[in-house]
């Protein structure tokens, strides 16, 4: 048998090490893992609480389209309910995009580096792939605009972008919105957009209605502690949901993801607390790397990118060695790079502790 063709070169995907097999390899007891991009104070109380409700009906196939949670966000987000579509995580509503825009006779443009799914899924489909290489850590949507032709049909914005943390302003947004064909979908992927604190950060749902072709996506896996539930959600224009309905398989997120996500949303005051203690730990980073000397890109995610001045991998191994599990920028686009999530305050002294040893005993 004979899988497709545009298959056979593909990566297949890294997520960062677990715990549990690190522990197994090295013999250690205590590991903390950074590497996931994960919420190191878990979800709100109330998730917990909404699970062990929903226990009791796991016998039963959950809404197919999300209705309570979607009541719920288009409450909160002042939009219709017929804006919305969930997925299996921000993830699987990339592989809708592309199943439901792109084809062998169409090309997409993105940045690079940037979140590599964009890529993979736009490959599996057949699509040409433009990549247009950051500016200073940032997308230079001028070259973007410049790659467009007539067979580009998708163009991604990773805002801010995974993973170097930088973001794309409002004005430089909207004058690219302005200048890109209207038939071309624009997608804004705002996985981390909680944890913005930047003030000229676009408020991209007031983009909606001056262009139809804008859809943003975010996702509970980041600030809202729900990564291994896997539910993400996309907001666009009604006519773009349809499109992304009509390639979504049933069932696709599941009820205890569900009933997770919505208790997750009611609770914003656990939201803004989270967002406040990353600010406090992006802090904590640029103090000790401004003394260390090592390159950083500030950061409006929940994970920091570092230069650490020797190949990625070398100082992954080392970290690793420590009970710390980051992820390498060799595999990201950034070689000499390591991002690290930012963590508890115990969490990035320990990390922070670690790289002034590494660059003591590796210079």
């Amino acid at each position: 048998m004979k899988a497709k063709a545009q298959i056979s070169g593909l990566a297949v995907y890294q997520p960062g090490k677990p715990i549990s097999q690190v522990k197994r390899e090295l013999q250690l007891d205590t590991i903390i893992k950074l590497a996931s991009n994960e919420n190191p104070y878990g979800a709100s109380p109330k998730v917990q609480d909404a699970l062990v409700q929903e226990a009791a009906n796991l016998a039963s196939y959950p809404e197919g389209d999300g209705y309570q949670i979607r009541e719920e966000l288009a409450e909160f987000y002042g939009v219709e309910k017929n804006q919305i579509i969930f997925g299996n995580g921000s993830d699987e509503i990339i592989s809708f995009i592309t199943r439901a825009y792109l084809d062998s006779n169409s090309n997409t443009v993105m940045a690079t580096p940037t979140f590599s799914v964009y890529k993979t899924n736009a490959a599996i489909e057949g699509a040409e792939v433009i990549e247009v290489p950051l500016k200073d850590g940032t997308h230079d949507l001028a070259e973007m605009k410049k790659a467009i032709t007539e067979q580009t049909k998708v163009v991604w914005v990773c805002n801010p972008n995974n993973p170097s943390g930088t973001y794309v302003k409002d004005s430089e947004l909207k004058s690219f919105l302005q200048a890109v064909p209207n038939d071309i979908l624009i997608v804004l992927d705002e996985a981390y957009y909680e944890y913005v604190t930047g003030q000229e950060y676009p408020d991209s749902l007031t983009y909606l209605q001056e262009f139809p072709n804008v859809l943003v996506l975010r996702t509970f896996s980041k600030i809202y502690g729900l990564a291994s539930l896997r539910i993400g959600y996309g907001i666009g224009a009604a006519e773009v949901i349809d499109a992304l309905n009509r390639v979504r398989g049933p069932f696709n997120t599941n009820r205890m993801a569900q009933a997770a996500a919505l208790a997750a949303l009611g609770d914003q005051e656990y939201v803004e607390d989270c967002c406040k203690l990353n600010q406090f730990g992006k802090e904590q980073f640029y103090e000790a790397l401004k003394e260390m000397q090592l390159f950083y890109y500030p950061t409006e995610g929940n994970f920091i990118l570092i230069d650490v001045q020797r190949k990625g991998n070398e100082a992954f191994d080392y970290l690793l060695r420590q009970g710390i599990i980051v992820r390498s920028g060799e595999a990201l686009g950034f070689p000499t790079f390591i991002r690290v999530t930012i963590g508890t305050k115990e969490q990035n002294e320990k990390v922070i502790e670690a790289l002034k040893q590494m660059v003591r005993v590796l210079s």
